[in-house]
């Protein structure tokens, strides 16, 4: 389940590379566009805005809308050099090169430890060849960053469910829902864990 999630944000993510590497401070010309004293609002409250229309929005399209533009805040670090790092990451991903992938990442977190995207896609790659406890301490490296990170959220509920944990899959499963009720596979995932204990039960 988790390999389905990730590999939907990683394609949202390869769509919006290319213009998350190219966000620059604007140039003068096009501050001028704007009107006298408008102030372009922060990093942070673009997401909360995000966040709130994901707990309000009408339909999954406009949901689905929303997920994006967070995703595409989380992938600019704000550093040309990260940026151009994570484009290759991203390519080596698509490739299935995971040693590649972990090299370019391994250099993202060192360079820029409060990226949060670094360590996330680091989890994933981590997932992605097994290797389930270095990708929950890069989970946990990702939420200690941004506890609304649902993408780390989700995989950890996955990670903990193939690993026998259900109990706790379930907290990270809910605690994901908390944030974007609109992440269907979260919802099915959570619908098989307890449709398990109501037979177990029986």
């Amino acid at each position: 389940m988790l390999l389905l999630i990730l590999i939907s944000a990683a394609a949202l993510a390869l769509a919006s590379a290319a213009a998350a590497q190219s966000v620059e401070t604007p140039a003068p010309d096009a501050e001028a566009d704007t009107e006298a004293g408008e102030v372009e609002p922060s990093r942070e409250s673009q997401l909360d805005s995000l966040f709130d229309t994901l707990q309000s929005a009408p339909d999954d399209r406009a949901a689905k809308s929303a997920e994006g533009d967070i995703l595409e805040i989380w992938l600019a670090s704000g550093s040309d050099t990260v940026d151009l790092l994570m484009g290759w990451t991203l390519d080596a991903m698509e490739e299935k090169d995971y040693p590649l992938a972990l090299d370019y990442l391994d250099r993202i977190v060192s360079m820029q430890p409060d990226y949060v995207e670094g360590w996330n896609k680091r989890a994933t790659v981590h997932f992605l060849i097994d290797d389930y406890a270095k990708a929950i301490a890069d989970i946990e490296q990702t939420l200690a960053l941004e506890p609304r990170h649902f993408g780390a959220l989700s995989g950890l509920g996955t990670i903990l469910r193939e690993i026998g944990d259900n109990d706790r899959a379930v907290v990270a499963f809910r605690e994901a829902l908390a944030v974007d009720p609109h992440l269907d596979n979260v919802k099915e995932a959570l619908g098989e864990i307890e449709a398990e204990e109501a037979g177990q039960a029986i």
